[in-house]
């Protein structure tokens, strides 16, 4: 890792003020990075997970500089980077064709200009690093757990035994709800505030492939393109296509973006909508020739969901719970920063707690580092969508252009500010941006004693005069007991 760049001192030894007894809802990315933090700088955790065995779903994510930074200090980066593919550039291309319109570099560009590596990695393989990580650092996983409710002072939990059918009670001196958009905890801080809370569809659904090499062994074409350490982006009317090799090039990863069906019920949950092989097949039919054929090694049964978006929350803390992760911001997939975004949560609450043991100025330094920075960034990810599904006509022709004339090896060069995952300004917004040594210079801020000013003489006499006059006034109206008041 030759564009990682070390931080000094600064995260080096910091340790928890006060070690508290923190629980965690959701043994998922957030929920686990959360768990690794916390437990590494001397926390009690216990993480309650409601399935009963924790298994390696979903598919391939990115693993952007703002992420592989945090895994760094969390000491598990090179863990996840011997599963993780390191691609050298991304191919932008439009959906009618194979012909590359340019091409965007990727590593080691990115990672000499952010000081920490980029790649894409099997989201269960992450999982599992994280899981074991997590235990090793002390974490106890609790499997079968099903959080029902909050208190009304929202300071304990009312859990549920999937095996045994018994509730009992939780009590921690913080409670982290990583549980994703359907998120119990959520969805009751949201009824107490007397907040709407309702989705919005975007029009857009997602299809998401895994194609392993075995069943393209006899296909050249296809073959080369797995072989190869590069990203494709296609772009077309109504939808896009984002796809590269992951788990050491033995599996494709496809993701395809198309419009919802207007009967479509808005999913939350990915991986438990099934979508049809017919109805993908047909929308993809004029799409290129490796497009197709990639389609035509997709498994009988595939799996689809819809894409909603949602309002921010006014507050994503109440009592000693807060909410991270999916739970607080949920991200369209369009600029990659869902599970980055979630990594963040968690090293800043790390962070805070290794600044102060009082647990609601932790959770609003929290709040403060996190809260408008997650947003706008989950904000971005919807005029991305737009751009890469603009229509044949002016304004796709503009964007095509604007993509065939930037220098291929600058990305400030790129005039197409609508795609935020490769305008240079906003890549700086999402990968430089340091939310640890941020949430420690706001500490230093918030904690900083102002050098006292001496009192001009002429204000001290005045002081003095006037509080001598108040005294003597006073005494005398303790001897004259008539004295009006």
């Amino acid at each position: 890792m030759e564009t990682l760049r070390d931080d000094g001192d600064l995260f080096t030894g910091r340790m928890a003020v006060r070690p508290l007894n923190v629980i965690i809802i959701g043994a998922g990315i957030a929920g686990l990075t959360a768990g690794l933090a916390l437990a590494k700088t001397g926390h009690s955790v216990t993480i309650l997970e409601s399935v009963s065995r924790i298994a390696e779903i979903g598919a391939g994510i990115q693993l952007a500089p703002n992420a592989s930074r945090i895994l760094h200090r969390l000491g598990v980066l090179d863990e996840v980077m011997k599963e993780t593919s390191v691609l050298s550039r991304v191919s932008i291309r439009r959906y009618d064709s194979d012909e590359e319109l340019n091409s965007a570099p990727l590593m080691p560009s990115i990672g000499d200009r952010y000081g920490a590596p980029m790649g894409v990695i099997h989201r269960g393989d992450l999982q599992r690093i994280l899981l074991n990580a997590a235990k090793k650092s002390g974490c106890q996983v609790i499997t079968s757990q099903t959080v029902m409710a909050a208190d009304p002072s929202f300071s304990r939990l009312q859990v549920r035994d999937n095996k045994t059918g018994t509730t009992s009670w939780f009590l921690g001196d913080v409670v982290l709800a990583a549980d994703g958009i359907q998120s119990t905890l959520r969805k009751q801080m949201v009824l107490a505030r007397g907040h709407k809370d309702q989705p919005t569809p975007t029009g857009d659904a997602a299809y998401r492939l895994l194609i392993p090499r075995e069943r393209i062994q006899h296909d050249a074409m296809l073959l080369k393109i797995l072989d190869q350490d590069v990203a494709m982006r296609y772009m077309g009317p109504g939808g896009h296509i984002m796809a590269y090799p992951i788990m050491r090039n033995t599996v494709y990863n496809i993701v395809l973006l198309h419009p919802a069906k207007t009967t479509a019920k808005g999913a939350d949950n990915a991986w438990t909508t099934k979508g049809s092989r017919k109805e993908m097949m047909a929308f993809y039919s004029s799409w290129s020739p490796a497009i197709k054929a990639w389609l035509e090694y997709a498994d009988e049964e595939i799996l689809e969901w819809t894409l909603n978006t949602y309002p921010p929350l006014p507050s994503w803390v109440q009592g000693n719970v807060a909410l991270i992760g999916d739970a607080c911001h949920p991200m369209l997939p369009y600029v990659a920063q869902g599970a980055a975004n979630a990594m963040e949560d968690a090293a800043v609450l790390m962070t805070a707690f290794t600044c102060t043991a009082d647990v609601p100025l932790a959770l609003r330094m929290y709040e403060a580092v996190r809260k408008e920075r997650a947003e706008k960034i989950a904000a971005s990810a919807a005029a991305t969508g737009k751009s890469l599904h603009l229509h044949d006509g002016p304004e796709q022709q503009k964007r095509d252009e604007a993509i065939r004339n930037a220098g291929t090896k600058s990305l400030e060069k790129i005039d197409d500010r609508d795609d935020k995952w490769r305008d240079a300004s906003w890549q700086d917004y999402m990968w430089r941006v340091d939310v640890m040594r941020e949430t420690v210079e706001k500490w230093e801020e918030l904690t900083a004693v102002p050098e006292k000013q001496p009192t001009p003489r002429y204000k001290m006499l005045s002081g003095y005069s006037s509080t001598l006059l108040s005294r003597i006034l006073r005494a005398i109206r303790g001897l004259l007991w008539w004295w009006p008041s």
